[in-house]
């Protein structure tokens, strides 16, 4: 079921939505660029919020012009939206209750044990792994053709799949991953994925990752940092690390440097909304007090491009768009904007060497 949220970056009757990501109608097989959509949520929300995402930051995104005065790029004929696989929301609001009362259960006390939660959680898994197949066959479909590839979730776990596909499309990939949270959950997971074990099924699962920096860390728990810190292919930059080099006198393009610097040629870039501050995106369902200002999180974005290397994919994960406010919806469209601009910028600076 599709659904609309009329007027969030358009007009008031939703006219200024024509259904693509810029109001952009280039075919996939022309653009340079292909969007594709991953409306799925189930254990960050009971099958709701970031699930709504796609549809919301279209509808947004008609308000946004196309040439970027800061990249010198312009969207025009250079960006696609995918075809949308709704059946991936359906089947995020079916499964998300169920999710949820297995979430619920543990948190009181109880364990996922029983014919009535095992089943449950059985469900859940099988969603899972049919929506990392969805995505994957979707990003690899135009990876495979030479596209650069954005996925817009839907919560953290859409990743998985995205960055396999790229990652076998491109070979040895680095992955910048901008999260409030090391999302290295293992051994105590319930589910066989969620939005908190991204990352660690992204290091387990796709082995040709050569690298993955996180950056804007605040809210982890001790085993997750420590498994960061002991695997030689992540480098953790915690927020308040960041915070405390600012604070004594570095400069933000000097702490850039310093992040990029053991990302691989080829980059990915994966975007949890909670990296940046509270007001950027509000309604973010793991909020942190902190985080990366939009102009910071852009300049980072920006400074990869600029570094040389080649943004080859990313997604934009965990925005929680709502009918009360734009908020959400409009930071989310701009930050998708600047995504796209810096991955076709870094395209053209590596294309002309």
């Amino acid at each position: 079921m599709e659904i609309n949220f009329f007027g969030l970056g358009g007009n008031a009757d939703g006219d200024n939505d024509n259904g693509y990501y810029f109001r952009e109608p280039t075919s996939p097989e022309e653009a340079s660029l292909v969007l594709v959509s991953a409306p799925w949520g189930v254990t960050s929300g009971n099958g709701e919020g970031s699930a709504y995402a796609p549809d919301a930051i279209i509808d947004s995104s008609a308000s946004i012009g196309l040439f970027d005065a800061v990249s010198g790029v312009s969207l025009g004929r250079a960006v696609a939206t995918a075809e949308i696989d709704y059946d991936i929301q359906e089947s995020s609001q079916q499964l998300g209750p169920d999710a949820g009362k297995v979430i619920a259960h543990i948190e009181d006390g109880g364990t996922p044990s029983g014919e009535y939660f095992t089943r449950k959680i059985s469900r859940v898994n099988e969603g899972f792994r049919q929506m990392h197949e969805s995505i994957y066959g979707q990003v690899s479909r135009w990876a495979g053709k030479g596209k650069i590839v954005g996925t817009v979730g839907g919560d953290h776990s859409v990743s998985v799949g995205a960055v396999r596909a790229v990652a076998e499309s491109c070979g040895g990939l680095g992955v910048l991953f901008i999260d409030a949270h090391c999302d290295l959950r293992g051994n105590d997971r319930v589910f066989e994925h969620s939005h908190m074990t991204v990352a660690r099924d992204i290091l387990d699962g796709v082995p040709s990752v050569e690298h993955m920096v996180q950056v804007g860390v605040r809210d982890s728990a001790e085993d997750e940092v420590d498994a960061a810190h002991s695997d030689s292919r992540v480098s953790l930059f915690l927020a308040e690390t960041l915070a405390a080099g600012l604070f004594e006198g570095r400069c933000w393009a000097d702490l850039c440097r310093e992040i990029i610097a053991p990302l691989p040629q080829k980059v990915y870039i994966s975007i949890d909304a909670d990296a940046l501050a509270i007001e950027c995106f509000p309604h973010t369902k793991r909020p942190v007090a902190g985080g990366l200002s939009f102009n910071e999180t852009t300049y980072l974005i920006n400074a990869v491009a600029e570094s040389g290397r080649e943004i080859v994919g990313f997604d934009l994960t965990e925005v929680v768009p709502t009918l009360e406010t734009t908020t959400d919806a409009v930071v989310g469209a701009r930050l998708l904007y600047k995504l796209c601009c810096a991955s076709l910028k870094s395209r053209k600076n590596t294309s002309s060497k």
